[in-house]
Order: structure tokens, then C-alpha cells, then sequence
């Protein structure tokens, strides 16, 4: 397996240990039998890990759609597993600026992990 492939795993994870802090420290109101209440979901941290959880569902097929075609196109592996890194190191900061609470570098890490996402998409177009 090639690091970038190796990426898609992590991205998996990450969405998923986004929310699951937040259900464990909450287990006492937390009801496994109805995970999506949104009762649950009070404003405030548990209301923000939701949205970084939801937000890490959201972008997962584009980026791992990058890269296995970035792969199946032959492109230069090390720009792949590079840009792949840099996508969950910027999906990292965006989990911890949602997290945290502050928008404004939450929209830009956004941003800045589409662009990263879009390199990879479209690294034959300029990986020659």
C-alpha cells in the first residue's frame, strides 16, 4: 500500500474519532439505542464535533476519488502521498479549529484542503 493510500484510512478515522470523544465523555446522556438525537447534540462542543464529523463524511469521497485516480492515471507517487498528507494535516487543523471554535480558520483550512484535494485531482494536468 502506498502512503497516500494509507491517507484514505486515516481520513476514515479521523471523521470517526471526531465524534466518538464526545459520545463516550457523555455516556451517561448519550443513548445508544437513538445516536442521532439531536438532544444530544447541544450546542456547544458536542454540537461542533458533530459538524466536523459530518463535514469529514462530506469530503471523504472527493479526496479518496483523488487519489485512487491520481494512482490508476500513474502520476508521480510522491507528489500523491505528499499532497494526500498535506490534506489530513489540514483536516487535522480544520477539526481542531472547529473544535475550538473559531470559524474564520475553519472556513480557510476548508478552503485550503479543496485546493489540496483539487491538486491531486488534477495532477495530470500539471505533474508531467
Amino acid at each position: 500500500m502506498t502512503i497516500a493510500e494509507w491517507t484514505i484510512f486515516g481520513a476514515v478515522l479521523l471523521y470517526l474519532l471526531t465524534v466518538a470523544p464526545v459520545k463516550a465523555i457523555g455516556h451517561r446522556n448519550f443513548d445508544n439505542s437513538n445516536p442521532r438525537d439531536p438532544a444530544f447534540y447541544k450546542p456547544g462542543i458536542p454540537a461542533r464535533a458533530l459538524g466536523a464529523h459530518i463535514n469529514g463524511i462530506e469530503t471523504f469521497p472527493f479526496f479518496a476519488i483523488a487519489v485512487l485516480l491520481a494512482e490508476f492515471r500513474h502520476q508521480p507517487q510522491h507528489w500523491i502521498d505528499l499532497l494526500a498528507i498535506a490534506f489530513l494535516v489540514v483536516r487535522l487543523g480544520f477539526v481542531a479549529a472547529y473544535l475550538g471554535n473559531w470559524p474564520t480558520i475553519r472556513t480557510l483550512l476548508w478552503n485550503l484542503g479543496f485546493v489540496v484535494n483539487a491538486a491531486i485531482f488534477f495532477m495530470p494536468l500539471w505533474a508531467r
